[in-house]
């Protein structure tokens, strides 16, 4: 197996979304789990903006923070995964722990970015839920206290 093959492998099979998007935000790889996770085909995504997975209220905020990145070939981010909200195919909202990178080709030119994506929907419902309960039972302890 060859070097390009075998890439093309380990973008297809794995388990996180994988999706490359150009310098304008336009999707160029979307692998199986990407269809898995957000409910876009292959044919659906690939060629289309990045914004079919971004609720519109957070569009204006993530292209700021796209181009900034870009234009300085690099994120702020590199090495963390952050959790956000994304939108399904079928319109429902969800939320991803997403990872982020500038791909520059061997001359440092910036050719898009790369981002890696996990279903964390049941995770961060259950957590947020457990911080409300935290609160609630704090200031129970704060009026008994009084």
């Amino acid at each position: 197996m060859n070097g390009i093959a075998s890439a093309d492998l380990l973008v297809e099979q794995s388990p996180d979304a994988m999706i490359f998007a150009d310098l304008k935000g336009i999707v160029g790889v979307w692998n199986l789990a990407a269809v898995r996770i957000f409910g876009f085909s292959k044919d659906e995504a690939v060629g289309a903006s990045l914004d079919i997975i971004i609720p519109e209220s957070l569009q204006a905020a993530h292209w700021r923070g796209y181009e900034r990145a870009l234009a300085e070939g690099k994120t702020k981010y590199i090495g963390q995964s952050l959790p956000t909200k994304a939108v399904r195919a079928d319109g429902s909202t969800i939320y991803v722990e997403l990872g982020f990178s500038v791909i520059v080709d061997s001359n440092g030119l910036v050719l898009g970015s790369l981002a890696n994506a996990r279903e964390i929907t049941a995770k961060y419902k259950q957590e947020r839920a457990n911080r409300k309960r935290m609160q609630e039972l704090e200031t129970l302890a704060g009026e008994k206290d009084a």
